[in-house]
């Protein structure tokens, strides 16, 4: 599971904005007509740049939430 989050402004559990810059390689595979097919999707870096609530529009009052404690 991903990370989970918390707008202690508002209390939603469930809807967030998430900026994230993901670096990724992948296989190309092009068919002779041209066609494309990603194959072999690698993840070589993700930073989440900002996460606001999507109720009350707060980036400053989100919290990850610790799922190892519920």
């Amino acid at each position: 599971m991903g990370t989970r989050y918390r707008c202690t402004a508002c209390g939603n559990l469930t809807r967030f904005d998430v900026v994230e810059t993901t670096s990724v390689r992948s296989f190309y595979h092009f068919t002779v007509g041209g066609e494309l097919e990603v194959e072999e999707p690698e993840v070589l870096s993700s930073t989440v740049e900002s996460v606001s609530c999507r109720w009350c529009g707060h980036g400053r009052a989100v919290e990850i939430i610790d799922d190892t404690l519920a």
